[in-house]
């Protein structure tokens, strides 16, 4: 299936960018967020992120659907 997904603050620095199109046999967050990791060697753990399907937080295992689009939230910190 293919997903947009939208990174910010360090997952956004690491992957190099703020958009990208993946396509995933993941079914669900926990799954792409795994996959993601791996491509682009995130280090935080899901324990330390929220997660939103279109535009909504969302579950872990919510089942996810072609064209949705997915952000992971890492905790941010500023002033």
């Amino acid at each position: 299936m293919k997903y947009r997904v939208l990174y910010f603050a360090s997952l956004r620095d690491r992957a190099g960018m703020d958009v990208e199109q993946v396509e995933s046999f993941a079914t669900d967050a926990r799954g792409l967020y795994s996959e993601l990791r791996a491509r682009h060697g995130f280090t935080m753990g899901e324990e330390r992120l929220r997660v939103a399907v279109n535009g909504a937080f969302a579950q872990w295992a919510q089942t996810l659907h072609e064209g949705d689009e997915v952000v992971f939230l890492p905790p941010v910190s500023g002033g």
